[in-house]
């Protein structure tokens, strides 16, 4: 082809070089702008700050909605929407500085009044909030916008993990007259805006022209599909109609993934903690032999080799080894069927003991819910196995917790707090938690909050509040060619601004 244009370049009387020009011009022209993403769960709606699911920051944080701080694949925060910001001695009171000239997608100004104040910081400490993480909000004693680009939050008590907190997607920035109808029409100032929607298939996202920097945004087009089963996620991949798979479930496949110079297979690690949550208050799992005897029941190893193909560490408490303050505790109830069939007749249950066992579609629950419903029955307990939906999950087991036992992995960084949520779906109230929590938000001091955030990991291990299995290694898969991409993965959220096609 080149020796073909650069002959009528010369036959035409054209130079060497303008004709080889204006060839690279029309390579660059052509240059791919588009991306095929695939997700494993669809989310329900596309508001985070009124949904619990993390499909939703995966389509939408830092795409669709931005927040003020913004966190890094290593955990690092950097600026967002707000450029810099400045905190008193006490590290109580923070000025946050916006970037001048901020809009919405609907042509509405983000500034501090307007757009973080009443669309972000309000919301979700009101009464009627849904946000999962209330509490940080609730923290908040004071708002005060002192000009259009300066918002000061001023905290009941210190908290050292702020600026984390509100760079994660419960803590986007809406269009305060949007509200309502974010879950379908969301409005932000991010890079993107949404397209379409074809519920059960894909959402698509399209860049937005008016961002602050659009020309830094490579693609002009994204396309997230939703592939729960396993098989079609590595298919899908084989056959090239996905360029892009974050946390896809191909560890049986790796080999064959490597080994294709087409691909490019990133290993890293993760805060999400797969657990079997357990109802704490349905009769007999009120019992905390009852749920000890559920968790000895369990060869955490033996789940991890044989549904995550070996990727990923055994925990004892609802904490990964590579947070802060991290206790090793998988001694606490570990694997012994002796145990486990001694706790059930100490706490007078005649086996067998039939429990429902809900499984959400993800793979490692559906895979694991054989594996472990396995190991159950050889001390007494028949787990009845019963596939559903993410929209019935969501809705039946967190929302109306209807359900002995389930099998999820909870992906948030910083959600230990959790065990002192009222009404939380797995039913577990302490008030000696709750005091312990409470002490823990009020001091200031690291090593001092470290060491009772120790306390907080042996308790509910001790309680047996849930059987914690291990910690997952997220595995991604993406074109040789795409970069950008994350290796670590602290949150949910897949930065598409950041991609591009080399």
């Amino acid at each position: 082809m080149i020796r073909r244009r650069t002959a009528i370049n010369l036959a035409m009387g054209l130079p060497l070089a303008a004709g080889l020009a204006a060839s690279l011009d029309a390579v660059a022209q052509t240059k791919k702008d588009t991306l095929v993403l695939a997700m494993t769960l669809e989310p329900p709606g596309l508001d985070p700050t009124a949904g619990a699911a993390a499909a939703i920051g995966e389509v939408v944080h830092y795409n669709l909605f931005e927040t003020l701080t913004k966190i890094g694949a290593d955990s690092t925060i950097s600026p967002l929407l707000a450029q810099r910001w400045t905190v008193t001695p006490d590290n109580k009171t923070w000025a946050f500085h916006l970037r001048p000239g901020l809009k919405f997608h609907n042509g509405e100004p983000c500034n501090a009044g307007i757009g973080v104040r009443t669309g972000a910081f309000d919301r979700p400490a009101a009464a009627d909030s849904t946000n999962k993480d209330k509490a940080v909000f609730s923290n908040i004693v004071n708002l005060s916008a002192t000009d259009d680009l300066t918002l000061v939050i001023t905290l009941k008590n210190t908290n050292p993990d702020f600026l984390f907190q509100i760079g994660q997607a419960t803590a986007v920035i809406v269009e305060p007259k949007s509200a309502a109808t974010n879950n379908t029409q969301p409005v932000g100032t991010g890079p993107f805006k949404l397209e379409s929607w074809a519920k059960g298939s894909a959402i698509v996202l399209a860049r937005w022209d008016g961002y602050r920097d659009a020309k830094a945004v490579a693609l002009r087009r994204v396309t997230l599909r939703f592939i729960s089963d396993a098989s079609a996620q590595v298919a899908a991949l084989m056959a090239g109609d996905v360029d892009m798979f974050p946390r896809v479930s191909a560890a049986r496949s790796l080999a064959q993934l490597r080994a294709d110079k087409r691909f490019q297979v990133l290993v890293g690690g993760s805060r999400a903690k797969t657990i079997v949550a357990i109802n704490n208050k349905k009769r007999p799992l009120d019992d905390v032999r009852v749920r000890r005897a559920i968790a000895c029941a369990i060869d955490r190893q033996q789940v991890i080799d044989g549904v995550a193909e070996g990727f990923g560490k055994p925990i004892g408490s609802f904490y990964v080894p590579s947070a802060p303050g991290y206790v090793d505790l998988t001694a606490v109830n570990a694997y012994n069927p002796d145990k486990a069939r001694a706790l059930l007749k100490e706490a007078g249950i005649t086996t067998p003991l039939e429990l429902s066992l809900k499984l959400p579609p993800t793979p490692y629950a559906r895979q694991g819910g054989e594996v472990i419903a396995a190991m159950l029955a050889k001390v007494g307990i028949v787990a009845k196995q019963e596939s559903v939906e993410w929209a019935q999950w969501l809705s039946n087991v967190y929302g109306q917790k209807a359900y002995d036992l389930t099998i999820i992995s909870h992906v948030e960084p910083l959600d230990f707090g959790n065990f002192a949520r009222p009404g939380y779906y797995w039913n577990y109230e302490s008030p000696k938690f709750n005091a312990l929590w409470a002490k823990i938000n009020a001091t200031a001091d690291t090593p001092t909050r470290l060491k009772m955030m120790g306390e907080a990991q042996r308790l509910v291990a001790d309680d047996a509040v849930a059987a914690y299995l291990y910690q997952p290694t997220w595995i991604t898969v993406a074109n040789a060619r795409l970069k950008g991409l994350w290796r670590e993965m602290p949150i949910f959220a897949n930065d598409l601004a950041a991609l591009s096609w080399g």
